[in-house]
């Protein structure tokens, strides 16, 4: 399967051709600039200020050890980006060295198959926070395969599994792959082929989600197919620049402004955003709530994408993880960020 992932995808986003039905992923963008909104004077002072301070923490959270990979990075590692509506970027630390996105894929898989299926999704996947682990096999138990939200891993295997489906697997990844290039206007986003392997190795609690599901017909492909798409996207390495450029078309409405294409509807952006906000850090999505006040998606990488409506997308990455697997670093900057800027989606 990594060899394959070096193929050129037959996923193309549309050029000039007559814009597709509403139903689908791509649709053509009337209002490419809408809403601009002007960048605060003082964001890259405040970027920066940021990036400075969490370079002074001395309790940085511990990394993840049980993907192997991932338990060799620096904990030292901080970086952000925040790009705004109208696309400037504000940088500071690390903003520039590749992660393994991990978990944050879950938000582009779940885009992608939404553009696929539509609410058809919704029969094999729930919308509720879960309240467990975010490799939790007890509420899968009790809830006959149906997970609970497309977050926690078996959400995400489920959604991959819909991607799938029609495809080989090389051709799903390249598919996704493609996406995310697309988004983030830059053709050199790849698969960390080491972290890949190294989930493969060491997977046996998502495959006995994955297997688990199967046995109660939620997923349609053979387990090996699946699990080895969702462990190759989970590997995706992206700078914090990257990611936010990616993330941008969840916090204007659904528009890539880099293209003048919708990748979603405002309506499906907006739910988007609010399975975020609910789901998007396992067991923590109150606390990250609480604290920061923005939809956002977490990953055991040590990155959080973030999403301030109308105004930014907005990520950041320090490897070393809290109690709850999200991270500790992260969401204290980003509780900054939102303090300093009034972006809460609570209020100032």
């Amino acid at each position: 399967m990594g060899r394959g992932v070096k193929e050129r995808p037959r996923f193309t986003p549309p050029q000039k051709s007559p814009p597709p039905k509403p139903a689908s992923i791509w649709v053509k963008g009337e209002d490419r600039h809408r809403n601009p909104r002007p960048a605060l004077p003082q964001l890259d002072e405040i970027v920066a200020e940021i990036a400075q301070e969490m370079a002074s923490y001395s309790d940085r959270g511990e990394v993840a050890t049980y993907i192997p990979e991932l338990a060799r990075v620096d904990p030292a590692h901080f970086g952000i980006a925040v790009i705004d509506a109208e696309g400037n970027a504000h940088v500071g630390g690390d903003s520039d060295v590749a992660f393994s996105i991990q978990s944050i894929s879950k938000v582009f898989t779940l885009t992608l198959a939404l553009g696929k299926a539509g609410d058809r999704l919704w029969r094999r996947v729930g919308r509720e926070p879960s309240g467990s682990a975010f490799n939790s096999i007890v509420q899968l138990e009790n809830e006959k395969g149906i997970p609970r939200n497309p977050f926690i891993n078996a959400g995400a295997i489920a959604v991959t599994d819909l991607i799938l489906s029609g495809h080989q697997p090389r051709e799903a990844l390249g598919e996704i792959l493609h996406f995310m290039r697309f988004l983030a206007d830059d053709p050199s986003i790849a698969i960390d082929e080491a972290v890949a392997a190294s989930e493969q190795r060491t997977g046996f609690r998502n495959a006995a989600l994955a297997n688990y599901m199967k046995s109660f017909g939620v997923l349609d492909n053979p387990v090996d197919y699946t699990l080895g798409v969702y462990f190759h996207h989970c590997a995706i390495a992206m700078s914090c620049r990257q990611l936010a450029m990616a993330g941008r078309f969840l916090a204007l409405h659904g528009l890539n402004p880099s293209t003048g294409y919708r990748v979603v509807q405002p309506e499906r952006a907006r739910r988007i955003n609010a399975i975020m906000l609910t789901c998007g850090h396992y067991d923590g999505s109150g606390e990250f709530a609480y604290r920061v006040g923005l939809p956002g998606k977490s990953g055991v990488g040590g990155g959080i994408l973030a999403v301030a409506p109308g105004k930014a997308s907005i990520a950041v990455w320090a490897p070393g993880l809290d109690a709850n697997g999200n991270s500790h670093l992260g969401r204290i900057a980003l509780e900054t960020l939102t303090r300093r800027t009034g972006w809460s989606i609570f209020g100032a």
